[in-house]
């Protein structure tokens, strides 16, 4: 399988890690960045080809990965639509800029519509994460499984149907490891306020979650059954949920993942209008 990134950034950094020499040699990757630290990396680490800007290169292999910042991505398509109008059969265009639409992607490059519309996360650079994918109207079952192919490369894979949950998959696993992160930093303030140090606190924390992660994914049970087994009533753990309780916490971590649903939305019409 050839695959062509255009951009080079840490997402598609982590992409690259997960291909070369495990799905496909690292010379069958060709990276497009205007940065040329990050080319030389890339080249270096992984065996990859690079261009400071795309050519007909970026057409010849199967897929063409935009891995490119959404504020950028009119331009890039400018570039490339006149280049899938020539290539020589139909690659597999694979986004995963955050709020740009498949039908928007397909209308600036001129109705071009083999396009795969994915978000990702953050744990993909360490080749654990999750990722929300759509196909558009033109993509091949054949191109749907290179589709997979590419993101299992760094973790697991989420087919959706309807486009429109693309904004509750960024919300919630787009989003969210920085809720768990910022849970980590609650959970080590608490422990340094109740006279751990700093890095024990951090130790407990990162640990926990970790584990308890761990626990819910290889279990068949519930997780409510598996917080119910943890809590004995008037025990510590009791204690603790009542004040999260009483304090909103589950409302407004519900408000929390809804307005970051909300504001993909609205990335994704402000970002359409071009």
């Amino acid at each position: 399988m050839k695959i062509a990134f255009i951009g080079g950034g840490n997402m598609a950094a982590a992409l690259i890690a997960g291909l070369a020499g495990k799905v496909t040699p690292g010379a069958n990757l060709h990276v497009v960045d205007p940065n040329a630290g990050a080319l030389e990396r890339l080249q270096r680490e992984h065996g990859v080809t690079t261009a400071a800007a795309i050519d007909a290169a970026v057409t010849a292999g199967e897929v063409i990965v935009l891995a490119v910042k959404p504020q950028n991505m009119r331009e890039v398509t400018t570039v490339l639509q006149p280049l899938l109008a020539a290539a020589p059969q139909r690659p597999l265009v694979v986004s995963i800029a955050a709020g740009i639409r498949a039908r928007d992607l397909a209308r600036w490059l001129g109705g071009y519509d083999a396009i795969v519309r994915c978000m990702p996360n953050t744990p993909a650079l360490i080749g654990m994460g999750v990722t929300g994918m759509v196909a558009h109207t033109g993509v091949t079952a054949a191109q749907r499984t290179l589709a997979d192919q590419v993101l299992q490369a760094v973790g697991t894979t989420l087919w959706l149907d309807d486009e429109g949950l693309i904004d509750a998959v960024t919300a919630v696993s787009g989003s969210g490891p920085a809720y768990v992160f910022y849970f980590i930093e609650a959970m080590q303030q608490a422990g340094v306020a109740l006279g751990l140090t700093a890095e024990q606190s951090l130790a407990l924390a990162q640990a926990t979650f970790t584990g308890a992660a761990q626990l819910a994914a290889r279990s068949d049970e519930p997780v409510a059954v598996l917080r119910e087994r943890v809590t004995s009533k008037g025990g510590t753990t009791h204690a603790a949920l009542t004040s999260m309780e009483q304090g909103g916490v589950k409302d407004a971590i519900v408000a929390a993942v809804k307005a970051a649903a909300a504001r993909g939305k609205e990335l994704g019409d402000e970002l359409g209008a071009q």
